[in-house]
């Protein structure tokens, strides 16, 4: 019989030709792992029972329910479910004797706030990297974004929300002369795809995830009374539809994780569990600086008690220099139907530690249904010999709660209220909305004092009357009238306009009108 260890979480065991029972330890689960498998092959069901076992052990879990099932986490299994005979049958089958019913504690987050706690960051704290990586940017694009950055810093023009990001464009758009001596050619035409790359993003939901408050990691990384550690599930079925939005936006809570924790070294069991579900978006067509930062976060951020799972169809879905630092394996069936499927499947069996008794490549195209080739890290860190897994059941309940019962979840939670309004600070919209404001009450007030003002012509006439007591005649003053330089006339001319009505439409078109309406 097996007991679930307390410095272990068991995967699934033997019986009828399987090997000894697998298990993950604790203390080497921070160096990140791979669940990977054909779609209907278990995956959905791993990645439950991974979280409860880390729930259990006190490890709080963030992971994304891409398809509404991981609700049922929430929820104790029960003898009433579909497959309880199977799952009672498979327990005793491995030996599993700990296996009982139970639910872990659950906090549902959405970014479209529907089915959770609003989850939102900010636009500086998402950075030009991910953003241009979200809204999909060529070079020179990232390059004007870059410098909406570095003038919001320098300018103190905070940037919150997107409507924030639009302003300051606009700005740049307006001065993109002066800017483009300092920091190379701004066109008009860059900033343009930008906007409307924006407004494709606000389309898709996108605006929500921007604003205040921003999301405090801590809240993620919580432990319920009895130190069971918090099972954090981004409701992502709708985001799907944006799969952009969701692969950046989890490697942004990634990143800032990484910038936030602190160095613990090697700790007895991890800080945090991250699951990256449907793991092949976040580098579909992803630029070679994007990759290279995702690895030095998945190579730097175990030190910092942080385990990265990856979750997706094939190992080939992950990049080979990534792929080399994930220790923990468990791999589902892979079909290889096509020629590119078996060379896929061949590269999936070389990167295990072989084991005599059976061939790997095989063993990966014949697992059923919860059945798994498992490999994890062993003493001083050593990869385990590749063996044939039966998963063992989940102790919660298989498939998704009612929406009744997430509502009243949520409103339970500790969570609750402390998200749910959002605030709209003074930044660079409102800063440069006042100095547009600004610049079209000063252009009001000349315009008055120009038409209150006598004309020069008269002012130098009834001087003269004035001040010699005799009557002057008007060619008199037009010939003592100072004679103006094509140039002067031509300024004069101008800053005429500017002070009048047609100027103040034009300072009210540039640096006022593009706010109204937002």
């Amino acid at each position: 019989m097996t007991e679930q260890k307390p410095d272990q979480i068991f995967i699934g065991g033997g019986g009828d030709g399987y090997q000894s029972p697998q298990s993950l330890s604790l203390r080497y689960a921070n160096r990140h792992g791979l669940v990977a498998g054909a779609t209907g092959t278990g995956k959905t069901v791993t990645l439950q029972i991974l979280a409860e076992s880390f729930s259990n052990a006190g490890v709080p879990v963030i992971l994304s329910d891409v398809k509404g099932d991981l609700s049922g986490l929430a929820k104790s299994g029960s003898p009433d479910q579909k497959l309880h005979d199977a799952f009672q049958s498979r327990a005793v089958k491995i030996g599993f004797s700990d296996y009982r019913y139970h639910d872990v504690p659950v906090t549902f987050w959405d970014l479209y706030g529907q089915q959770g706690h609003p989850v939102r960051t900010t636009v500086a704290e998402m950075g030009p990297l991910l953003l241009a990586r979200l809204l999909e940017l060529s070079e020179a694009q990232e390059g004007i974004l870059n410098i909406a950055f570095r003038l919001s810093d320098e300018e103190g023009l905070a940037l919150l929300d997107l409507k924030d990001l639009q302003a300051i464009l606009v700005w740049i758009g307006e001065n993109r002369s002066a800017l483009s001596l300092r920091y190379g050619t701004v066109s008009t035409a860059s900033i343009g795809a930008i906007q409307r790359r924006l407004l494709v993003l606000e389309n898709q939901g996108g605006a929500q995830l921007f604003g205040e408050p921003a999301l405090d990691l801590h809240d993620m990384m919580r432990c319920d009374p009895s130190g069971r550690g918090m099972v954090n599930i981004l409701a992502a079925d709708k985001l799907m539809a944006a799969p952009g939005l969701y692969a950046t936006f989890l490697l942004w809570l990634l990143s800032e994780l990484f910038e936030e924790l602190p160095e613990v070294g090697d700790p007895e069991k991890p800080k945090l569990v991250f699951f990256f579900d449907e793991a092949h978006l976040l580098f579909d067509d992803a630029p070679k600086a994007l990759i290279d930062k995702v690895e030095q976060v998945a190579r730097l951020i175990r030190s910092k008690g942080v385990g990265v799972y990856f979750v997706t169809q094939s190992p080939a879905d992950v990049p080979e220099d990534i792929l080399g630092q994930l220790g923990n394996r468990i791999q589902h069936a892979l079909r290889a139907f096509t020629a590119r499927d078996q060379k896929n499947l061949r590269l999936a069996a070389e990167t295990y530690r072989d084991n005599p008794r059976f061939s790997t490549e095989d063993a990966i195209r014949e697992v059923g249904v919860g059945e798994a080739v498992t490999s994890t890290l062993q003493k001083k860190g050593v990869p385990g010999i590749v063996e044939r897994t039966l998963i063992r059941p989940p102790s919660s309940q298989l498939g998704p709660i009612t929406i009744e019962e997430r509502a009243a979840i949520l409103q339970a939670s500790d969570m609750a209220g402390k998200y749910d309004t959002t605030l709209d600070r003074r930044s660079a919209y409102e800063i440069l909305l006042d100095r547009a404001n600004q610049a079209a009450s000063a252009a009001e007030a000349a315009q008055q004092a120009a038409e209150t003002a006598p004309e020069p012509m008269a002012r130098e006439y009834n001087a003269a009357r004035r001040f010699s007591g005799n009557r002057v005649s008007r060619s008199s003053a037009l010939r003592s009238k100072p004679r103006e330089s094509f140039g002067s006339a031509i300024s004069q001319a101008v800053i005429k306009e500017l002070k009048g009505a047609t100027g103040r439409r034009i300072v009210r078109g540039i640096l006022g009108g593009l706010f109204k309406g937002r």
